[in-house]
């Protein structure tokens, strides 16, 4: 299988997806009916989350085998280290070799229930996701991602401390990094700055700004406060007027989405992230806008 690392080294600009497991049946005809729209676009990769302590862990696992048996596209799967012993990371990192998925992003993860929870170790597990890493790496051919946080991951006492984390990271193996959701294009370069001041090359290890397209007011607000993320006054005065109409919300995250991938491609960036919630109309428009989709795609 493809390295994601390798399919996001590219002259020209490319983007990835992110799409979550499904809880019941329709949601999984509407995920695959993202997928399938997407599918001709070529994304980098598609990465599949994976619930707090292991929750969806065997949706994951049957989703990205899915995605990589049954389509063109090149798949990441989440894996978290909460509430694993190691016996059953290695478990799990086994399933989805057996399923052809080689691609892994790594995360410590957060406690289930609540996000914001006091986390505990697993007696037999991990403590940082960097440990994550070396064991994914140690354990065959794999390709692995982490992620970033450009106000800072919430366990985190400042934001250097938070940076010298994160390059531990990269120095246990990690081949690429993906951000949190941000609406103002100076967090994620305050981020890379960060980074890149403690030597680390973002052409060889690239960084990938994560963007949402916002889709209801609500919706956004609960996934700032779990992900960590600011909306900034600014963005939410853009879209409270039209909260009642889903519609209306929509085109303008389209809007305030473009404006942000607009900027991010001419500061440099070559890689974009979209967090779609299953849902595929939002990420193509704005990908239409940038002129980032393929020829036959255009409408």
């Amino acid at each position: 299988m493809t390295a994601v690392v390798d399919r996001l080294r590219s002259d020209r600009p490319v983007f990835s997806v992110e799409f979550f497991p499904p809880k019941d049946a329709e949601a999984e005809r509407q995920l695959w009916r993202a997928i399938r729209e997407l599918e001709p676009l070529d994304p980098a990769f598609v990465s599949v989350t994976y619930g707090a302590g292991g929750s969806s862990r065997d949706r994951t696992i049957r989703v990205t085998g899915r995605i990589a048996q049954e389509t063109t596209l090149t798949p990441v799967a989440h894996l978290t280290a909460v509430n694993h012993s190691v016996a059953e990371l290695r478990n799990v990192i086994g399933s989805y070799a057996s399923v052809g998925v080689r691609n892994i992003l790594a995360l410590r993860g957060d406690p289930p229930g609540d996000p914001n929870g006091e986390w505990v170790k697993h007696p037999q597990g991990l403590t940082y996701a960097e440990e994550l890493v070396r064991l994914i790496r140690g354990l065959g051919d794999f390709c692995v991602g982490v992620a970033a946080y450009p106000f800072g991951h919430p366990r985190s006492a400042d934001l250097d401390t938070d940076a010298e984390f994160f390059v531990r990271k990269l120095r246990a193996g990690a081949h690429y990094a993906v951000s949190q959701m941000f609406f103002r294009v100076e967090d994620f370069l305050r981020l890379r700055d960060r980074i890149a001041a403690r030597g680390i090359d973002l052409d060889e290890v690239p960084l990938l700004p994560g963007l949402m397209p916002i889709r209801s007011v609500k919706g956004i607000q609960k996934m700032a406060e779990m992900a960590n993320t600011e909306i900034p006054p600014e963005v939410i005065a853009r879209v409270e007027p039209y909260a009642g109409n889903l519609e209306s919300v929509r085109a303008v995250g389209v809007d305030i989405a473009t404006e942000l991938a607009e900027r991010l491609l001419a500061e440099g960036l070559k890689q974009l992230h979209f967090y779609t919630m299953n849902r595929s109309n939002s990420t193509v428009q704005v990908l239409d806008r940038l002129g980032l989709l393929p020829a036959r795609a255009r409408g």
